[in-house]
């Protein structure tokens, strides 16, 4: 993940994303929805991140920002410029979600609210406007280590800290070589992401649903046929996942991810698994 440290001075500094730069306005979008039950086809299958069901999230919140911008302009009597940002450029925007009371940062080092949940989507306006802070938000977490306790990979070496090297997430979708086998046995039927962390959160078994249709799941969906992905083209690849986050993860890697699910769920492997811990 070299791309963190890359741009660590712009990172810290929203200043030199945009010129004049005072406040930055950071915003959250929940994408939380039912679980559907896994195909009773036969399989076999790999679950997707619920965050890549639906339309890619860069867009979707990206339109939302812009559309934020044209009404702080309507609204605000002064000329002023601003740079939205969803993901991709540098900037930390947990620890700006903190900072301007959107939701605290948990120990399994996602931004949570304690109404929404955590299944969210950050996106910051960085703006030459000089507006007055919000107050920072609150840790609700308390003693609950439920996230922790969960990770397959064992991949928080204490609270609010984690190792992206054993996270789910890291290996199926950042990760471009090989992985380690110790992990390969602990990562599940994850072929895209992960939200084991996520699943355990109390925060979020109240959390509501979203309201945004763009989220609603579409093919390939929360579970994928590894043999289709297994015998994907690059036009099948392409075609696909047109306009879906999955794009985030080559076709090669997608296959060493099928690869993995199919070795690891087979009965020898399980077992070998149980032995290993």
């Amino acid at each position: 993940m070299e791309y963190l440290y890359k741009h660590a001075e712009l990172r810290t500094d929203p200043g030199k994303l945009l010129e004049g730069a005072k406040s930055v306005v950071v915003v959250a979008l929940s994408y939380n929805q039912p679980s559907p039950p896994p195909p009773d086809n036969g399989g076999p299958f790999g679950r997707v991140a619920m965050y890549a069901w639906g339309n890619d999230y860069h867009k979707v919140v990206k339109k939302k920002l812009f559309a934020l911008a044209d009404r702080l302009h309507e609204t605000i009597q002064e000329p002023f410029e601003s740079k939205a940002c969803v993901d991709t450029a540098p900037l930390l925007e947990r620890e700006l979600a903190a900072a301007a009371g959107v939701g605290w940062i948990g120990k399994n080092t996602m931004a949570l609210d304690a109404e929404l949940g955590s299944h969210l989507f950050l996106g910051a306006l960085v703006t030459t406007l000089d507006l007055e802070p919000d107050e920072p938000a609150i840790d609700h977490c308390g003693t609950c280590t439920a996230c922790l306790d969960a990770c397959p990979t064992q991949a928080f070496p204490k609270p609010y800290e984690m190792d992206a090297t054993r996270c789910i997430s890291y290996l199926t979708i950042e990760h471009r070589s090989s992985i380690d086998d110790a992990l390969q046995l602990k990562m599940g039927d994850w072929i895209f992401g992960c939200d084991v962390c996520q699943e355990v959160c109390p925060h979020n078994r109240t959390a509501p649903v979203t309201a945004e249709p763009r989220f609603a799941i579409r093919p390939p969906g929360p579970y994928v046929s590894l043999d289709e992905v297994e015998n994907w083209s690059e036009q099948d690849y392409a075609e696909q996942l047109r306009g879906s986050a999955m794009k985030r993860a080559s076709l090669d890697m997608l296959r060493r991810n099928t690869a993995i699910v199919k070795r690891t769920q087979s009965p020898t492997s399980r077992s070998e698994s149980r032995d290993a811990e």
